[in-house]
């Protein structure tokens, strides 16, 4: 803090919506900044209901949190009007910068005529089609300021942020994907999303200069995940079937997709992704979610004494390999079921202080 970027190491559904919405109430952050489109979701599961989220900011657990969507941003403004409602968000506290970008119908027909989904496992959320239009700078491309749902929620997100940060305010830039899908740095090309998905990316998407930030977390899963069908390449990939057998959990499992509902490829941990991403990202910090896929043993764990000794062995294979400190560590799939090393140190510190 005050500016962290929370980016993705692999190829997407890492967590990155859990570890915003826990930090956004841990460290009580003033900003959380959504970049990308709703061609990707983030999950965040919030009094007893799981909210799936493609563009509201997952920080929108803290009632004091303002959420923004950056210029960089593409919008399909029924989504994000439908997501306020649901997660029964003040739509005061929502902010589209003037510049943030519109997916029409136009766009989703055309990748689906495209035949993307069959070829590169696109989610034909029209992302893609919008970015090229906009690229090519013709008069079809609209931006929030012309869309009329907008109009309430429009702000200059670049000016918001860089005057919080002048006040030492606390931000956090949710960046979405993740880094084996960039569109710039992926070995798996054309099997990439349609923009970059990188720290420096997220950043230039806000509108903040790379000097201003003070942390980047890199999320990662023990065992990566890629949207099922014909997405690109998945190093070691496995069944989900054997994934449960390895585990040990008690019944069925299996992830679907937030966008699409399909299910997820899943593949055993790939150390050289990790580090290439890490290289580019240059974290501080690392979350791991996922433990409890190396052993039902570790659900719910509380400290990280409590996890089994292969998941302590992994975490520390981690640290060894990228040279960072994994500070986070999700034991199963909600908010409640994190370790957070940062308030363990501190409460031990405190109790140090007592005595």
């Amino acid at each position: 803090m005050p500016l962290t970027i929370v980016v993705g190491g692999q190829y997407g559904g890492e967590g990155k919506g859990k570890i915003v919405s826990h930090l956004s109430v841990a460290d009580n952050v003033d900003y959380v900044v959504r970049c990308g489109g709703p061609n990707s979701g983030h999950t965040v599961d919030f009094n007893g209901k799981r909210c799936v989220l493609r563009l509201l900011p997952a920080g929108f657990i803290n009632a004091k949190t303002r959420l923004l969507l950056a210029a960089g941003t593409l919008i399909n403004p029924n989504i994000l009007l439908q997501e306020l409602e649901y997660c029964k968000v003040n739509p005061a506290r929502l902010g589209v910068d003037f510049n943030a970008g519109i997916i029409t119908k136009e766009d989703e027909k055309y990748e689906k005529t495209l035949n993307l989904r069959k070829k590169i496992g696109s989610t034909l959320s029209g992302v893609g089609a919008a970015v090229a239009r906009r690229a090519l700078r013709n008069g079809s491309f609209h931006l929030a300021k012309d869309d009329p749902k907008l109009q309430p929620f429009l702000t200059c997100v670049s000016g918001e942020i860089n005057s919080a940060l002048d006040r030492n305010l606390k931000v956090i830039v949710e960046g979405t994907q993740g880094f084996g899908l960039s569109l710039y740095h992926s070995k798996s090309y054309p099997y990439t999303t349609s923009r970059d998905t990188t720290a420096s990316a997220f950043l230039s998407e806000v509108g903040v200069s790379p000097l201003r930030a003070t942390s980047v977390i890199m999320v990662l899963r023990t065992f990566p995940i890629r949207v099922g069908g014909n997405s690109g390449p998945l190093k070691n990939e496995i069944t989900w079937e054997k994934l449960q057998d390895l585990s040990g959990y008690p019944y069925k499992i299996g992830e679907f997709t937030t966008v699409t509902n399909r299910l997820r490829r899943i593949a055993f941990f790939d150390t050289d992704l990790v580090k290439e991403a890490a290289l580019v990202n240059n974290p501080t910090e690392i979350a791991l979610n996922g433990v409890d896929y190396l052993d039902y043993q570790n659900r719910g764990a509380t400290r990280i004494e409590d996890l089994t000794r292969t998941a302590r062995e992994f975490i520390d294979h981690i640290q060894k390999e990228t040279l960072v400190k994994v500070s986070f560590v999700g034991t199963g799939p909600t908010n409640e079921e994190i370790i957070d090393t940062r308030l363990i140190l501190e409460e031990k510190v405190q109790r140090q202080i007592a005595c």
